[in-house]
């Protein structure tokens, strides 16, 4: 029998009885502006009060949505907690979320992604009296029909840990982000708004370090958004912006709510010419961390030593597979298709997994090592590619080019750019990573997914 997580505010911050949940939250959609045409967000921030309260400052974001209706099948909605001190990021052991208008499965393979962090793990008093997510769903479920849910309540947690953890459920197009969160608290009207504004610059210029303790209790997964969406170039449009004054309430004590969209570039998958020579004038030094981490286990059973101080570019995220090969033949390949951690820590990780822990190779031996050859691929964040079909997809690859990754029916695989020498034909490199992913060489169907990156790649032998 499936474990569902009730209702605990259905009645007091909205309407338990569906009919009247459908003809209050399509009301708050009906009024939102027309503003023309815009491109569908990848991530939103919106408030999480009474509907009474903050309703028509969430719909102005999730009518954005409306058009995205059957696309998006997965929301990961992350938001503080208010009842329940804990450290870290807090999943649930229920099956799904319920609300007025039916249940919500939990996508549990996406848990395991994103609980596979330290300070992550399930917490069911977390998620019992929350309203910070609850909120949200009748909302979401109005405008985007049937979705899986990866619902996450963030404690005191570093925002490095919300952005790890999201970044491990980024996804594609078929992923949209959601991070619950009010503003100010319980100020007169103009000293609100005036709290409120700084936190929409700051939220504008995706600069969470100016974002005060005291501006919005989401504060924690919102800096993390604002990492990512840094890191990833997105660009933010503030929705909505209004206090509780504006809408329901008295304005001698009010609540500021905002709505932010974030959009990620239309881009192809490419890096810039300065990147790639700042990256390959630390080649040394990353191929001597790889070799290092694999030495130091190999002498003494220890991963070996980070530099010290580190270089900026080994302390910033990053992404890297480092990959072995003896008397030319793979020895070991293992990597991270997107950036989680810092690049130093990337690389000493993932070379000593390819030289120990790859599934495919015994461990490897000190009578290997001497003949040892050792590549590092640092990546670009993966790109979502758009096709019809697969003829359409192999004519957009770019042999010697691209890397590819691709993704259906639970089933994932990845090929790095230096494959192409031994695959050189679009058509032998899609069948070939096909069969790595456990599909057969013909398999196609209308949700097979694509993504492709670039990667720097530093040889060493």
């Amino acid at each position: 029998m499936s474990h569902l997580r009730k209702p605990a505010v259905a009645g007091a911050f909205y309407p338990a009885q569906p009919q009247q949940l459908a003809a209050d939250v399509h009301a708050f959609l009906a009024a939102v502006p027309r503003t023309g045409e815009k491109p569908a967000p990848k991530a939103v921030i919106a408030p999480h009060a009474g509907y009474v309260y903050s309703g028509p400052i969430a719909a102005s974001v999730y009518a954005r949505l409306l058009p995205t209706r059957g696309r998006i099948t997965r929301v990961v909605l992350m938001g503080p907690s208010h009842r329940v001190a804990f450290k870290g990021i807090a999943g649930c052991t229920a099956d799904a979320y319920e609300t007025p208008f039916g249940p919500l499965p939990i996508d549990k393979d996406a848990y395991r992604r994103a609980l596979g962090f330290p300070d992550t793990g399930i917490l069911d008093a977390a998620h019992e009296q929350e309203h910070s997510l609850e909120v949200h769903l009748p909302f979401l479920q109005a405008v985007l029909g049937p979705f899986s849910l990866v619902p996450l309540v963030v404690g005191d947690a570093p925002p490095e840990l919300v952005a790890q953890v999201l970044e491990a459920v980024w996804g594609g197009p078929e992923t949209l982000i959601v991070i619950s969160s009010d503003l100010s608290h319980y100020l007169d009207y103009e000293t609100a708004r005036s709290l409120d504004h700084a936190a929409c610059q700051a939220i504008e210029h995706l600069d969470g370090g100016a974002l005060r303790d005291d501006q919005a209790c989401g504060r924690i997964p919102v800096k993390g958004l604002l990492s990512i969406a840094k890191r990833r170039g997105m660009t933010v449009e503030t929705v909505d912006l209004r206090n509780s004054g504006d809408t329901a309430g008295p304005k001698d004590r009010v609540v500021g709510y905002g709505a932010w969209a974030f959009c990620e570039p239309a881009r192809d998958a490419k890096i810039a010419p300065e990147e790639s020579e700042r990256i390959r004038a630390q080649a040394s030094l990353l191929l001597e961390l790889a070799r290092s981490a694999i030495e130091s286990r190999l002498s003494s059973g220890q991963p070996a030593a980070m530099p010290d101080p580190l270089p900026d570019l080994l302390r910033q995220p990053g992404a890297a597979f480092v990959t072995l090969k003896l008397d030319g033949q793979l020895r070991g390949c293992i990597g991270s298709p997107q950036a989680w951690r810092s690049l130093g820590e990337d690389i000493v990780d993932n070379a000593q997994k390819a030289a120990f822990h790859d599934p495919r190779f015994p461990a490897l031996s000190t009578e290997e090592w001497p003949d040892l050859e050792l590549s590092v691929s640092v990546l670009t964040p993966p790109v979502p590619m758009d096709f019809r079909d697969e003829t359409d997809l192999l004519a957009q690859l770019r042999p010697h080019v691209d890397g590819l990754i691709i993704e259906d029916d639970g089933r994932r695989s990845l090929f790095l750019p230096s494959v192409w020498e031994v695959l050189p034909t679009p058509k032998e490199f899609l069948s070939h990573l096909k069969r790595k992913a456990g599909m057969a060489e013909e398999h196609w169907s209308p949700s097979f997914k694509a993504s492709r990156f670039l990667a720097v790649e530093l040889k060493n032998s």
